[in-house]
């Protein structure tokens, strides 16, 4: 067999074999297949796509290419959440929270921004001492013990991914469904969760900008869950404006806890309620997501998820005393500036991914993977799409460690639009089953 044959054979738009797809990908992690010959096929499947076959295919090689983590020793259904990445986008770290009150094991492995888009493990990092990497034994036992705990990849999961996504980066073929799907669904299911939810982002500040796309990788990620079966569902959510109020790694720690409390956004918390939901059915406690919804509210209202979301922090080395006194614990900028709104109206367009990019030029995300990152830095909004608002009154505050933040005061500005009337946009579009 020969790589440019299989090049060849996807380039005019046939499927590939099993056997092709295995000596691809054995070929990218033994480094036998030059980088120019992994791009080339990476471009092919890019303009021709892949079938559902190929895709489970591909996903099921990769994911057998390095470790596979095995929870069979953690009692009952073990259920997993994954976003496709947006701004303001902390849902992970308060759901997990509220599903492991619940009693439903959530052993949750995340990933870090790059971008305009926040990482879950950037945001647990804000609050000192949280260990992010623990040993496969002491993830397994801590979830046992607390049914809850986040931390980044263990051991070598998916090794022809982190391979082909590098050479995805670099050779703009990111947003092609096929590898996309394939990338997130060999590391879920190498993590060795029973059942998984999946949010997939739509809009101005997502990796999907239309409905249709967005559909269309839902359903990708959807259909290779059951093919291996696992339980899997995908909701399509709203990212033309961020979620919640803050954006930037100790302001969402904050903005979570608040939440915790019964004291968060509105659409934060109908976001949660409804992804918890599904996964209490999923995780056999409730019988109806209606009934599963009712659950995570009141654990939500009774103290339950904030003392499940306590005893993970601190059982992974973070301080505790984060959930009482966030501010006094959290890291905390310099300076704090609104931005006053220059005409009275309503909001009518808060563009995510520059708002997203304000707080990356804070210093609150990477514009490389090795940029040191500054947790304290970000944006609170107080003003949302639908909302009335006087000239002077405060659209946001920036928090900031330099004083002088006009360019980014001018990038708000001009991603941040008032009219006469404006309707607040839908948080929850389908889901797919």
């Amino acid at each position: 067999m020969r790589m440019v044959d299989i090049i060849h054979t996807k380039r005019s738009g046939e499927a590939l074999s099993d056997e092709q797809i295995q000596y691809f990908v054995d070929g990218v992690v033994s480094g036998d297949i030059p980088d120019y010959q992994t791009s080339a096929l990476l471009m092919a499947i890019f303009f021709q796509g892949m079938t559902k076959e190929e895709q489970s295919t591909l996903t099921m090689k990769m994911m057998a290419s390095g470790d596979h983590l095995d929870l069979s020793g953690i009692p009952g259904v073990k259920v997993d959440k994954h976003s496709t990445g947006g701004v303001g986008d902390k849902t992970s770290i308060p759901l997990a929270a509220v599903v492991a009150a619940l009693g439903i094991p959530v052993p949750m492995i995340s990933g870090r921004g790059l971008g305009h888009t926040g990482g879950t493990l950037d945001k647990l990092e804000a609050i000192p001492g949280y260990q992010v990497e623990i040993s496969e034994q002491d993830f397994i036992n801590q979830v046992k013990k607390d049914k809850l705990a986040i931390i980044g990849a263990t051991g070598n999961i998916a090794p022809a991914d982190k391979k082909i996504y590098a050479l995805r980066d670099v050779t703009d073929t990111v947003d092609s469904i096929p590898l996309i799907a394939g990338s997130i669904m060999s590391k879920k299911i190498a993590s060795g969760t029973d059942a998984l939810v999946i949010d997939v982002k739509t809009g101005a500040g997502a990796f999907m900008k239309t409905l249709a796309d967005s559909r269309a990788l839902a359903k990708a990620l959807v259909d290779i869950g059951k093919d291996v079966g696992m339980q899997c569902m995908a909701l399509i959510t709203d990212m033309n404006q961020p979620l919640g109020n803050a954006i930037g790694n100790a302001l969402e720690i904050e903005e979570s806890i608040a939440l915790l409390k019964g004291k968060g956004p509105a659409d934060l918390e109908k976001l949660i309620v409804t992804i918890g939901g599904y996964m209490a059915v999923m995780g056999g406690k409730a019988k109806t997501t209606e009934q599963g919804q009712a659950q995570c509210l009141e654990v939500i209202h009774n103290g339950k998820a904030l003392a499940s979301f306590k005893a993970m922090v601190q059982d992974q080395g973070g301080d505790p005393k984060v959930v009482d006194d966030p501010k006094g614990v959290l890291p905390q900028a310099t300076y704090r500036i609104d931005l006053p709104a220059k005409q009275s109206g309503v909001v009518s367009k808060i563009v995510a991914d520059e708002v997203g990019i304000a707080s990356m030029l804070l210093g609150g995300g990477r514009q490389k993977a090795d940029d040191k990152l500054d947790y304290s830095v970000g944006i609170v909004l107080r003003k949302k799409i639908g909302d009335s608002v006087q000239a002077g009154d405060a659209l946001l505050t920036i928090y900031s460690n330099r004083k002088n933040v006009e360019d980014i005061q001018k990038l708000l500005y001009d991603n941040i639009e008032i009219s006469d009337a404006a309707q607040a946009p839908t948080l929850i579009y389908e889901t797919i089953e």
